[in-house]
């Protein structure tokens, strides 16, 4: 006998917050105005409880490891969302298209969709292919950008981060990979820089960049989805892990997860001749199980990551190269910019920090998170 669910107080979503009376009575009668008191609907609540004390009463469980029998809830993770729809892959390997519960979409939270791909939820089966999302369990391992003021969860429960990134075409930006270092080092998974389509450069020339990165304990791969370059390589380092691919649209995202399990059949595009920039060919974030373990997410390609609940004075305790000199400057809250008794600009000025990670530390404030403010 599974143990009893608690129940507990939730939030409605603000949009479902509106005023239950429609005006100050009691004002308007004071006021004279007796005419439109007296077309007032006799059933319309006068006394209403107001908006922070509307409630919805949502059944949890003590325990989210509670057994269910059959014909219950099944326990089940979001493959992918595609509007009010997610494809769930059931412990038993069915696939379900699930609707989300209502009282899910009801609740107050502050992030974009109430699920995202790489959830591990309950949900009960309506029929061979269809049911509904009744449970979401908690989350680890989510990375999130921001996207027009709020939260944009990409994928949750995940380990590890593949920013992939190409040599050529389009050109590699070590401004938009250290976004994604920062992210990592927030939500504490390992990273993995692949720069991909290393067939048609010199690789020499990216050694100095890359070599900083690997000075940093990042581990960097080069790779080449057209040549197979490394690609037994990383198949074997992804095997058995929960992987987020990353990465701005072009880089060769969906290419290279085509050479690590041949017949997956992932869309792929050329990049655009005008401008060197990718077309997305991945619009949604999907969960991919890999043939000898594990799972991959592969992400749609992002132009600008704008990171998320990271603040100005956070940024050099994540960098690692930085992270030894913020303590030792002269002012608690340095910025490290234009103070005085700036340990981290003495670090630089003695080249135990490379000059070009500081460029790309300044830029980021500067242009992103100051600018925000400013």
């Amino acid at each position: 006998m599974g143990k009893k669910r608690q129940k507990q107080r939730a939030d409605f979503r603000k949009k479902y917050q509106g005023r239950v009376r429609k005006g100050d009575f009691t004002r308007e009668f004071r006021a004279g105005d007796t005419d439109r008191l007296a077309d007032v609907s006799q059933s319309e609540r006068v006394s209403g409880k107001g908006e922070l004390t509307r409630k919805r009463t949502v059944k949890t469980k003590e325990n989210n490891q509670q057994q269910f029998t059959s014909g219950e809830l099944r326990r089940g993770r979001v493959v992918s969302v595609h509007g009010l729809k997610s494809r769930v892959l059931a412990d038993d390997g069915n696939t379900y298209e699930c609707a989300v519960r209502q009282v899910l979409k009801s609740l107050s939270i502050e992030q974009r969709s109430i699920l995202v791909a790489g959830d591990h939820v309950l949900f009960r089966a309506a029929s061979l292919v269809d049911g509904v999302i009744e449970e979401v369990h908690p989350r680890h391992g989510v990375i999130s950008r921001t996207s027009r003021g709020q939260q944009h969860v990409l994928v949750a429960n995940v380990d590890y981060l593949l920013v992939i990134t190409s040599a050529a075409e389009p050109g590699l930006k070590p401004a938009l990979i250290d976004r994604f270092l920062l992210t990592a080092q927030q939500c504490n998974l390992k990273p993995v820089v692949v720069v991909n389509k290393i067939d048609l450069v010199d690789p020499a020339q990216l050694q100095p960049m890359l070599g900083v990165y690997a000075s940093l304990g990042v581990r960097v791969l080069m790779t080449s989805a057209e040549t197979g370059i490394n690609i037994p390589y990383l198949r074997c380092l992804l095997e058995g892990k929960q992987t987020a691919v990353t990465g701005q649209s072009g880089v060769g995202k969906s290419s290279l997860l085509n050479a690590i399990q041949p017949g997956l059949g992932l869309a792929v595009a050329t990049v655009s001749a005008d401008n060197d920039k990718g077309r997305h060919t991945t619009t949604a974030a999907k969960l991919i199980p890999l043939q000898g373990g594990g799972a991959v997410f592969d992400t749609p390609g992002i132009r600008q990551f704008q990171l998320w609940d990271i603040s100005a004075g956070e940024v050099a305790g994540l960098m690692p190269d930085l992270r030894p000199y913020v303590n030792a400057c002269r002012y608690p809250d340095c910025l490290h910019l234009t103070e005085d008794g700036c340990a981290v600009k003495d670090a630089v000025a003695d080249g135990r920090i490379d000059a070009r990670r500081y460029d790309a530390y300044c830029h980021l404030l500067e242009d992103d998170l100051l600018g925000e403010n400013r």
